[in-house]
């Protein structure tokens, strides 16, 4: 009687500790899966994050029309770079874009002057002599002139530009070598995005009645 009571225990014994064990691997499995869900969800916010800035560097940036100067009879001392936004492109502040120009010995770095702005929605001319707006643009910083806004989203304080604006960005290249024959490379870099690309080379002579080149 004694022996089969000692068996009884025994099993029951090895009952307990087979629990223990299946409770402990249950509790482990527990953790781990909490672990899995958190990491996965935590990528998967990563990765959204990742492609939709990636698909804004991608799809934004800058296109470039045509790039327009005015001389005097030495240099190109007024450019204007017309400027719209890529096809499916955020809105880009201008206020944040850099502009660099190179002439292969120098290059030169021009941020945003609030106070050089025109709004010529109207119509106009950009390169009319009596505009501040091109005195106000120096060596280092260039003006914004308007000339297609439906949305009003492109002000002297916040220009913004977005689908379907046109804007000139006017740089005062006076001290910047633009004598004949010389090849000007440079860039408009937005904040996000492609940037628009500068390459041209200044005409053979500027002796002849237009004053108003293009220039790309």
């Amino acid at each position: 009687m004694k022996i089969k009571e000692f068996m009884s225990n025994k099993k029951g014994a090895s009952g307990i500790g087979t629990l223990i064990v299946f409770i402990a691997m249950v509790l482990v499995a527990a953790v781990a899966a909490s672990v899995l869900i958190n990491t996965s969800g935590f990528l998967q916010q990563k990765a959204s994050t990742t492609g939709k800035e990636s698909t804004e560097q991608v799809a934004s940036g800058l296109q470039i029309s045509q790039v327009m100067g005015m001389h005097n009879n030495s240099n190109i001392n007024k450019t204007a770079i017309y400027i719209s936004p890529n096809a499916g492109s955020s809105a880009i502040d201008l206020s944040q874009a850099v502009i660099m120009l190179s002439d292969g010995s120098n290059k030169r770095v021009y941020k945003y002057n609030e106070s050089s702005y025109k709004d010529l929605t109207n119509g106009g001319d950009i390169f009319d002599n009596a505009n501040v707006e091109w005195i106000k643009a120096t060596a280092t910083k260039f003006g914004i002139v308007v000339i297609q806004d439906a949305d009003d989203s492109c002000t002297a304080a916040n220009p913004v530009i977005n689908k379907g604006d046109l804007v000139a960005i006017t740089l005062n290249t006076t001290s910047f070598s633009t004598t004949p024959r010389t090849s000007i490379t440079g860039t408009v870099q937005p904040e996000f995005g492609a940037p628009g690309i500068i390459s041209f080379t200044t005409p053979a002579t500027y002796l002849n009645d237009s004053k108003v080149v293009q220039l790309q």
